[in-house]
């Protein structure tokens, strides 16, 4: 069997090109996938030929897992990028202006944006300038709590109760 016959054909050791039969059983390459050996010895010498192809398969396979993303959470998606927002709240955002719930990586990419061109700091997704003290942003929740914003609503009442505040007004 010639080496190109043995790449191609899975169900034999990619080194010395026995086929999986009763007897023997071949083992994946841990890290790629791709190929398969009947032997420690085998993969040993084969190493220097696939070495190239396993780093860049195992490196597609990461990436693959990393950038995996659910079809989508009960938060909804990023209104900027589409991503489906993260479970874990503390990788998101939301402004006061317009209580858009935002992604961590949206916000930065606006930060960048904002340090290259020299604007004030503004809220990604409305471009308001962001309020610089709690009275201000205070003032903008209610603003948002008056226009019935249930995300307004919610972040109030967690105000309310951080602060001790759980008596109804």
């Amino acid at each position: 069997m010639s080496e190109e016959n043995i790449k191609a054909d899975p169900s034999c050791c990619a080194s010395c090109g026995v086929a999986e039969v009763d007897g023997v059983k071949l083992k994946e390459c841990s890290a790629c996938d791709l190929v398969r050996y009947c032997g420690d010895a085998c993969q040993k010498e084969h190493k220097s030929h696939h070495q190239q192809e396993c780093k860049k398969r195992a490196a597609e396979l990461r990436d693959e897992i990393l950038f995996k993303q659910p079809e989508g959470t009960h938060r909804g998606d990023c209104p900027i990028c589409m991503i489906p927002l993260p479970l874990d709240s503390t990788k998101s955002i939301t402004s006061s202006c317009c209580s858009k719930v935002i992604c961590k990586g949206c916000d930065y990419a606006n930060d960048i944006r904002e340090e290259e061109e020299k604007l004030q700091h503004s809220c990604p997704f409305c471009r308001k300038p962001v309020p610089s003290t709690d009275k201000q942003c205070a003032k903008q929740i209610m603003k948002r709590v008056a226009a019935n914003d249930p995300v307004a609503m919610r972040l109030k009442g967690i105000h309310h109760y951080r602060e001790g505040d759980i008596a109804v007004h």
